[in-house]
């Protein structure tokens, strides 16, 4: 059995080449592989690896929210926001315990799949998918779920975007563990829904109804970003969760609920899925994939799911404690990072050297350069080579509208 272990250092378990350490543990005594570092066991928390677990990584996307960082060739999921290690790293690295590396499929694009590569080196080539048009996320896990349907009857997918942060992996894996055994014993649908700390209006909500067994509730319905008044109200109400955008599924289950909801996507999916291996695999996609319905997953399948009723649906939200944050924008980064670190002032400052006077809860990235913040508050500058920006945390959801423009002027070196 393959263990993986987090090194002394605390680093993940990829060298800085970005390369996997693994280890190899028996049941008496351990022997590290990288025979030159010490290593300590990475999850005190016993796991299992699931064979019929295929984790479908979510890496499409250009992360425009975190412009002039985020670009094409090198989206938000790709960089490394939260320590030395790039999101997606970071997603892959804490579900390597629950499955073995060759169940890990990435669904991407053809502008980052060169990187995604580089960056995960132990999951198969031919499982890192580039969507030839992006189609939104019912199409890009519905492909995913027709071919594993062909590959292995008994997979249980779990979906997770790439650009995720979690905090308590210890809690994270048992939740994930519980979410599958719900997904493989029937034709069940599985969403992670978080706790709401505040009425956010940038998330979906999930409205719970009766207990299906312990902590595990029946789904009532989704509502797509609500307003201030009604996420308002959602929190008060206390069956309310965010939707993670982590859903667990059979492959049947998937595969099924895009036929009835979806059908001529459905089709489509399958005759791209049955080519998979062959030759005609690339062209069958390039050439049938843009046909497929630009829709997500909520709006394609658990809306109308949903709507049968709490107990027809079989759509189950599993409460979720383990530390969540979708780092949406530069203020949600300066959030996260000030409330783990406790900054002077709350000011988040990445440069070669600061002085800060009369400054509060600024985040600044120019990582080459001095950086004097005198009076000044709630600012967020991000410098890099060709561009800078400067907004305020307040108007940083605002940030996508600057690559919109730079698209519409054709301005292609800065996106």
């Amino acid at each position: 059995m393959r263990w993986l272990f987090r090194h002394q250092s605390g680093s993940l378990p990829f060298t800085r080449s970005g390369q996997w350490n693994f280890c190899e543990r028996e049941y008496r005594g351990r022997r590290c592989l990288n025979r030159k570092r010490v290593c300590n066991e990475y999850n005190q928390d016993k796991v299992r690896k699931n064979s019929n677990f295929y984790p479908v990584i979510l890496a499409g996307g250009r992360g425009t929210r975190f412009w002039p960082l985020s670009r094409k060739k090198r989206a938000k999921q790709l960089l490394a926001l939260d320590g030395r290690h790039t999101m997606i790293q970071q997603t892959v690295a804490r579900l390597l315990p629950l499955a073995v590396p060759q169940n890990f499929w990435v669904v991407t694009n053809n502008d980052l799949r060169p990187a995604v590569l580089k960056q995960l080196p132990r999951v198969p080539r031919t499982q890192v998918l580039a969507e030839p048009l992006g189609r939104n996320t019912a199409p890009a896990i519905g492909l995913a779920a027709f071919l594993l349907l062909r590959k292995n009857p008994d997979a249980v997918i779990g979906m997770f975007p790439s650009d995720h942060v979690i905090a308590d992996e210890k809690s994270y894996r048992p939740t994930i563990e519980r979410g599958a055994e719900i997904a493989a014993s029937g034709d069940n649908i599985v969403v992670l829904g978080i706790r709401p700390q505040r009425a956010e209006t940038g998330y979906g909500y999930i409205e719970a109804g009766s207990v299906f067994s312990g902590d595990v509730l029946r789904v009532r319905r989704f509502t797509e970003k609500p307003d201030a008044e009604r996420a308002t109200a959602f929190v008060a109400a206390g069956n309310y969760f965010w939707n993670s955008g982590m859903f667990l599924w059979s492959a049947r289950t998937l595969a099924n609920a895009l036929r009835e909801h979806l059908p001529k996507t459905a089709l489509i999916l399958e005759e791209i899925a049955a080519t998979f291996g062959t030759r005609k695999f690339e062209q069958t996609f390039r050439k049938l994939y843009p046909k497929c319905e630009n829709i997500s997953i909520d709006y394609a399948v658990l809306e109308p799911r949903s709507a049968k009723g709490e107990r027809q649906a079989n759509i189950f939200c599993l409460p979720a404690d383990f530390g969540w944050n979708d780092l949406g924008s530069w203020t949600a980064l300066h959030e996260h990072h000030t409330a783990k670190s406790s900054p002077p002032e709350n000011n988040l400052i990445n440069a070669s050297s600061v002085f800060a006077l009369n400054a509060h809860g600024n985040y600044v990235h120019a990582p080459d350069k001095f950086v004097a913040a005198v009076g000044v508050s709630d600012l967020v500058v991000v410098e890099t080579k060709d561009a800078l920006l400067i907004t305020t945390r307040q108007h940083a959801q605002d940030v996508a509208k600057v690559v919109r423009y730079l698209d519409e002027k054709k301005l292609h070196k800065l996106v």
